[in-house]
């Protein structure tokens, strides 16, 4: 167990959701200067486009297969369609490795969301990484990929979560609950999965959820420092090759992980003991200032809620 090798992906085939931008992209920038065969997927062909020219110029040899596909992946045909379309450049042979970055948050106030909100919430969170899962596991069984890999996207809001994220958080405990489930079945097929617990990513997502982001939330997370899609992506990729299951890096997402990840396979037994010993002390002082700020912007909530004529 000590000396086992890193994962390479060199000359492997790596399938990526969400890969025309923000993190899912500089996974796909790594993983192609690394000499990958690389293919990405998402909604906006203009991106997409985009996002293969930047690929190109960081090809390793001519024979690498560099590929693009325009897909919705919230839906189970969709999801099927573009690990098809994947495929048929590789001569129908199924990715070995699959990266599910696809993914939206659209914070807001949970009296506020409707079943046509609530429902995308999920979409943009849990299903479009479960369908792609579910294409992804049917094909590596039926074509007996041994050491594939399944890598999921979680957030440190799927390890607790706070106001503002009632439409979020709920499909990022799901993917982890899922992640726990095939982590434990795929063994049977020699099939690896991961799922990373990423903090703030500063990406065109971050942008656009700040936008409907309730101030409450945004005061809570003054603080919080977050890291760049390319920080984030190469340590997704650094825990995929160490073999981790569960994937942080950073203090507070290590004490997170720590206090939280149950009977979920440890990094390291020893700094996995620490960082839980850490979390029982320190995390109960951090809710506290959190429901601290919550309870002092009652007043300014209540007359936000009277403006929008919540209660006429």
């Amino acid at each position: 167990m000590f000396f086992k090798k890193d994962w390479d992906p060199r000359g492997k085939h790596c399938f990526i959701t969400g890969g025309s931008q923000g993190t899912g992209l500089e996974l796909a920038r790594i993983l192609t200067s690394m000499g990958a065969h690389v293919s990405i997927v998402a909604r906006n062909q203009e991106k997409l486009d985009k996002a293969l020219q930047a690929l190109e110029k960081l090809r390793q040899t001519r024979t690498q297969i560099l590929r693009a596909f325009a897909y919705p992946v919230n839906t189970a045909s969709g999801a099927e369609e573009a690990l098809e379309a994947a495929c048929e450049a590789h001569d129908g042979r199924c990715p070995d490795a699959q990266f599910f970055m696809a993914g939206a948050s659209t914070p807001g106030l949970f009296v506020e969301q409707d079943e046509e909100s609530l429902k995308q919430g999920m979409d943009g969170t849990y299903w479009c990484q479960a369908w792609s899962a579910l294409a992804a596991t049917k094909r590596m069984v039926r074509e007996q990929v041994k050491g594939g890999k399944l890598v999921f996207v979680s957030s440190v809001l799927g390890y607790m979560s706070i106001v503002g994220y009632s439409t979020y958080s709920p499909g990022k405990f799901a993917i982890r609950g899922l992640a726990e489930a095939l982590q434990s079945e795929l063994m049977l097929y020699d099939i690896d999965v991961h799922i990373a617990f990423p903090g703030t990513i500063f990406s065109p997502g971050y942008e656009n959820e700040n936008k409907t982001k309730p101030k409450v939330t945004l005061k809570i997370e003054e603080t919080d420092g977050g890291s760049s899609p390319e920080v984030v992506a190469a340590a997704i990729l650094k825990g995929v090759q160490k073999g981790h299951f569960h994937i942080t890096y950073d203090f507070i997402l290590n004490v997170f992980r720590g206090s939280t990840r149950g009977s979920s396979p440890g990094n390291n037994y020893i700094m996995d003991s620490i960082y839980e010993l850490i979390g029982r002390i320190a995390l109960p002082f951090w809710r506290s200032s959190v429901d601290h700020t919550v309870r002092a912007h009652a007043e300014e909530h209540r007359e936000y809620l009277r403006e929008q004529g919540f209660f006429s």
